[in-house]
C-alpha cells in the first residue's frame, strides 16, 4: 500500500485530483508564522494511501495538478521506492539510494522550493 502526503495550498486552483481507490487517512493544519512574503503560514496536510498499482497514475496527476511557483512537492513511498513530484516532473527512486535524493533536492532547489522544506523521509 503506498502512503503519502499532500499540501492543500500545493494544489493549483480549479484543478482536480482524482484517483479511483485513493483514500484520505488524515487532514491536519499547522501553523508556519515564519514563511517568507507571499507563502500560506498555515498549511493543510492531507495524508493518503492507495494501493500500489495506482503509483504511476498518481504521480502523473499530482504533476498535473501542483502549483509551479514556489517548488511545492508531494510525496509518497510504494514498496521499496520513494516518489517525489513537482509540478510536470516525477522522481522515483530506492528508499535509501543518496544519489537519488540528491537528484530530486536538487531539482526542488532549481524551481525553487526552500532547502528546509526538503524533508521527506525515505
Amino acid at each position: 500500500m503506498l502512503t503519502g502526503t499532500l499540501l492543500a495550498e500545493s494544489i493549483r486552483v480549479d484543478a482536480e485530483l482524482r484517483i479511483d481507490g485513493l483514500s484520505v487517512t488524515r487532514i491536519f493544519r499547522k501553523d508556519f508564522p515564519d514563511e517568507p512574503p507571499g507563502m500560506p503560514t498555515t498549511w493543510t496536510f492531507v495524508e493518503f494511501q492507495a494501493e500500489d498499482d495506482r503509483a504511476g497514475e498518481l504521480a502523473r496527476q499530482l504533476a498535473d495538478v501542483l502549483i509551479a511557483e514556489g517548488g511545492w512537492y508531494a510525496d509518497f513511498g510504494v514498496g521499496d521506492d520513494h516518489v517525489v513530484v513537482f509540478a510536470g516532473k516525477v522522481f522515483r527512486y530506492r528508499k535509501g539510494d543518496e544519489a537519488g535524493r540528491a537528484e530530486a533536492t536538487e531539482y526542488g532547489l532549481s524551481v525553487g522550493c526552500p532547502a528546509d522544506q526538503l524533508d521527506w523521509t525515505d
